[in-house]
């Protein structure tokens, strides 16, 4: 009995894929205008095609599209200089899921791991999705940290409220901030 053929492969993505990735992406990608969205993924997809430290790779499953993962050689952190690969936003489309896409998607990063020597896997999924972090936990990808995202006016209101209303910044302007620091340092000297 001869082997079968998976139906399951992968290659680099091209530019006629941006649109593609954009739905794929779309918890991903910035928020904005479709045609953005579709530039920012074109110019994504020429970059990792330049770069020797990163591959954008499309799933393809009996010829159709079903997922993508972009990869990229870097380092743990800019503080932790541990090489690492990055399999970022590995996502297979809800009609392709189950059929050996996402593994495949992963086994592309161990795969970029290995030919560079490096020795650890790092990515991520969304806070809210259950089977991606299932399946990431299955291949022994644990949490090494949260990430947390806010926009940066509600965080500046948050640290804001957290003064005494005395020292309150009402409206962010670099000249009060720096102002009220001299105040607070002032009475913490004197």
């Amino acid at each position: 009995m001869g082997m079968s053929r998976t139906p399951v492969s992968l290659r680099e993505a091209v530019v006629s894929d941006a649109a593609f990735l954009v739905d794929l992406w779309q918890d991903t990608i910035r928020r904005a205008d479709r045609t953005d969205q579709v530039a920012d993924l074109e110019t994504v997809i020429k970059t990792a095609a330049e770069s020797p430290e990163q591959r954008l790779l499309v799933a393809e499953y009996d010829g159709h599209r079903a997922g993508a993962v972009f990869l990229m050689l870097g380092t743990l952190g800019p503080l932790n200089l541990e090489p690492v690969v990055y399999a970022l936003s590995p996502h297979v489309t809800d009609e392709f899921q189950r059929k050996g896409i996402g593994r495949a998607l992963m086994d592309a990063a161990v795969s970029l791991a290995e030919e560079n020597g490096v020795t650890h896997i790092a990515t991520a999924a969304a806070s809210g999705s259950r089977d991606g972090n299932r399946f990431l936990a299955r291949l022994a990808l644990g949490a090494a940290a949260t990430l947390r995202v806010a926009p940066t006016h509600t965080v500046r209101a948050k640290l804001n409220a957290q003064l005494p209303a005395s020292q309150r910044v009402i409206g962010y302007r670099p000249q009060r901030v720096l102002a009220v620091r001299r105040s607070m340092r002032r009475s913490a000297q004197g």
